[in-house]
């Protein structure tokens, strides 16, 4: 008899749903900083790539230019990031952490570190070392694929 195909027990939803709850449960962490989603994902690409141009935070975030640069306006107001021209590139505009958002950072690690905790409770140091090769994997095979589709 065929197996049946379930799609909830796939790897592209299982992935989805696990990396879904993981988001919700960060920002009910995170709601003592207030933070929005859009932040909090800002102010971590931002500390992984100072200097980095709001355009390749856009596409990151997979949102418009436009939206970024208000929500750069509002945490720029907050004092958590500063804008600076680019040096190579006078329409550039390039970001960079302020130590206001130092803290935040901290504080965000910490309930990132107890969310994994408790996402891999159960799971092995073992069967974790595979997962993650097996997804680093994945991820090179998925940017080797956009690589040549945008040749």
């Amino acid at each position: 008899m065929p197996q049946t195909y379930k799609p909830e027990q796939s790897l592209g939803f299982v992935l989805n749903d696990v990396a879904r709850l993981m988001r919700r449960n960060f920002n009910r962490r995170v709601q003592e900083l207030e933070l929005t989603q859009a932040q909090w994902l800002a102010l971590i690409h931002i500390s992984r790539n100072q200097g980095m141009k709001q355009s390749e935070l856009a596409d990151i975030l997979e949102v418009q230019p436009i939206s970024i640069g208000r929500l750069i306006d509002r945490m720029e107001a907050a004092g958590w990031v500063e804008r600076r021209p680019d040096p190579a590139d006078r329409r550039a505009i390039n970001l960079y952490l302020t130590d206001k958002a130092g803290p935040i950072l901290t504080k965000m690690q910490k309930h990132g570190s107890a969310i994994r905790a408790q996402a891999l409770s159960g799971v092995s140091e073992t069967e974790q070392e595979i997962m993650l090769r097996a997804l680093f994997v994945m991820r090179k095979n998925l940017i080797g694929e956009e690589g040549q589709n945008n040749e």
